[in-house]
């Protein structure tokens, strides 16, 4: 990976988690923790819709989508595994 594709996903990564965080009720974890999954979450949209055979386009739209999607349930699942009983 050249250097300005890592640092497109980072960018696009962060802005996603940023985006999970506004969403999730609560907050999520806070801005850096949601900026982590964010970018993490990349990945795991990734992942996810191409297991489901998604595919959205742009630019930057698409991946943004893409990654936020991946965030959500990243945060989601990170919520149920560390909420407190």
């Amino acid at each position: 990976m050249e250097l300005e594709q890592l640092l497109v996903t980072l960018a696009i990564g962060a802005i996603a988690g940023w985006l999970a965080g506004q969403l999730i009720k609560g907050g999520g974890f806070g801005i850096i923790k949601n900026i982590i999954l964010g970018i993490v979450g990349a990945v795991v949209g990734g992942w996810l819709f191409g297991l489901l055979g998604i595919s959205i386009g742009g630019a930057w739209i698409g991946p943004i989508i893409t990654a936020t999607v991946g965030a959500l349930v990243l945060i989601f699942v990170v919520g149920l595994a560390t909420k407190k009983k």
